[in-house]
């Protein structure tokens, strides 16, 4: 498929689940409850699931993983700086600073596999079993502080960290599933990505943006502009093979998290204001991904 087709067929369902959120009976009301679904009951299935189907270990994929990884903490370390920057508000950062660094697992899972088949997914598997707890565990930091919760709890009860967590201890132990229990959450996961993707066109929004337009513009040019920049020279750099370097961009451009709005909202957040970071993220993904990965053909 070429690269401007590539996120096409997840777009379509964003668009889908825009459409019917808007213009059918089954309004917002519906879609919170599929929302919530997704974040504690399917998708923690799917990562389970694929990271113990995996026939990869941290060990035989090191410079992949550790290049996901570089480019997490940097995200991270931008996003967190921005909060010393001049008339930014404690609790818009609070809230937006996670979709600088958070990335769309359900479409990197999606775009991984016709990037490279079965070995791409695997790939992505592999960098999300590491980067989704470090992620998170960043994304919640500044809103307990801000909101003043209590952090242990947040992370002990995050579905993802819990999930991903327990599939990589899993596979590092050598675990298998048994065959019925592994074809019941494959199902169960199987369902994540379709519906996660409509839930992300259902919440797409983009008023609240006002409140901090530079925060916001800030935010997403580290999302889409700095972290892809930095995994095509991360890849180059320790000559990957093409198709793990065609992975580890296409993870660095994805747009951010979905869940990310959920978290604000739970949080006591400005979720109106991480709702449209999350839809504009989502509409410069793409153009950006497909830029993305031309930018690092052209250079190899």
């Amino acid at each position: 498929m070429p690269d401007a087709l590539l996120l096409l067929p997840d777009f379509v369902l964003i668009a889908l689940g825009g459409f019917v959120c808007r213009r059918t009976p089954l309004d917002r009301g519906v879609w919170d409850g599929i929302e919530r679904l997704v974040y504690y009951v399917l998708f923690p299935a799917l990562l389970v699931v694929t990271i113990l189907r995996s026939p990869l270990t941290p060990g035989t994929a090191l410079p992949l993983v550790g290049c996901g990884v570089a480019v997490a903490l940097c995200g991270i370390g931008l996003a967190y700086a921005l909060r010393l920057a001049p008339g930014v508000d404690a609790r818009l950062h609070a809230s937006g600073a996670q979709t600088a660094f958070r990335f769309n697992t359900y479409v990197a899972l999606a775009v991984s596999e016709r990037l490279a088949g079965a070995a791409g997914l695997a790939w992505t598997a592999l960098l999300l079993a590491v980067c989704i707890p470090i992620v998170n565990v960043a994304a919640v930091w500044p809103l307990a502080r801000h909101g003043g919760q209590r952090y242990l709890r947040e992370l002990l009860s995050n579905p993802l960290i819990l999930a991903t967590s327990a599939g990589l201890l899993g596979k590092l132990l050598g675990l298998e599933l048994p065959e019925l229990a592994s074809v019941t959450l494959g199902r169960i996961g199987g369902a994540a990505l379709p519906l996660g993707l409509m839930a992300v066109g259902a919440g797409l929004q983009m008023g609240a943006l006002k409140e901090g337009p530079r925060l916001a513009a800030a935010l997403l040019a580290i999302r889409h502009l700095l972290l892809p920049a930095l995994a095509i020279l991360l890849v180059l750099a320790l000559r990957l093979p093409v198709a793990e370097q065609m992975v580890v961009v296409a993870f660095a451009a994805m747009p951010t998290a979905s869940s990310a709005y959920v978290l604000a909202v739970r949080m006591g957040g400005h979720g109106g204001y991480v709702a449209g970071l999350v839809t504009l993220s989502t509409l410069l993904a793409m153009p950006g991904l497909p830029l993305a990965l031309a930018a690092l053909r052209a250079l190899t």
